[in-house]
């Protein structure tokens, strides 16, 4: 009897002393889950992008991410007052909806250097090069038309991501894609990214 308590005794203090070595690590790693928002699309562009992040090991993650524009891109519209740069050229895409896989390099859970495959369904509108006839069917010249497009791309990006003891990060990343499906859309896309967020 005597034993088993002894025994008892050392399993509970063993438990006991790892619960509490648990507790005492930062919330970087421990906790798996992280919300961000990258506020240069919201300040520059007037455009919403969320994201959020699954760690599910301490070399991986998995993601989504939602952007939209919120700011009125027509020329015409001199009353939008939100959008502080012309974005004219530089987004296409008006909605996106954007899963990714992130492996990090070296023995931090979850942060640091990082290699990303993504896969991105985009919506928006998109300026393609058609040519002008006459109305006999003679060429004039080329001209360029927006035309609205949907569609699907691959890419792949490289980052880092770094974590403070508290568990607010800033990751900063860059990607390339191809768009697939629609030959309206733009052939390729970008994701150059900055998101502020927290690991909880």
């Amino acid at each position: 009897m005597r034993k088993i308590v002894i025994i008892l005794t050392i399993l509970l203090t063993f438990q006991f002393s790892t619960a509490q070595e648990q507790s005492s690590l930062p919330p970087r790693d421990t906790n798996k889950n992280e919300i961000g928002l990258n506020p240069v699309y919201l300040v520059a562009f007037g455009a919403l992008d969320i994201a959020y992040e699954r760690v599910i090991s301490s070399n991986s993650t998995i993601g989504v991410d939602f952007f939209y524009k919120v700011a009125n891109s027509d020329k015409n519209d001199e009353d939008n007052d939100f959008e502080i740069i012309d974005t004219e050229g530089i987004f296409d895409k008006e909605i996106a909806f954007t899963t990714r896989f992130k492996y990090f390099f070296g023995d931090r859970i979850a942060r640091g250097f990082y290699m990303e495959a993504f896969g991105m369904l985009s919506s928006g509108e998109h300026d393609n090069e058609v040519e002008i006839l006459d109305d006999l069917g003679n060429f004039l010249r080329y001209d360029d038309v927006e035309k609205e497009y949907t569609d699907f791309a691959l890419g792949f990006g490289v980052g880092g991501k770094f974590v403070s003891q508290k568990g607010f990060f800033i990751d900063i990343g860059f990607g390339i894609g191809r768009n697939l499906f629609n030959e309206d859309s733009p052939e390729i896309t970008l994701r150059p990214n900055l998101y502020l967020g927290y690991r909880f």
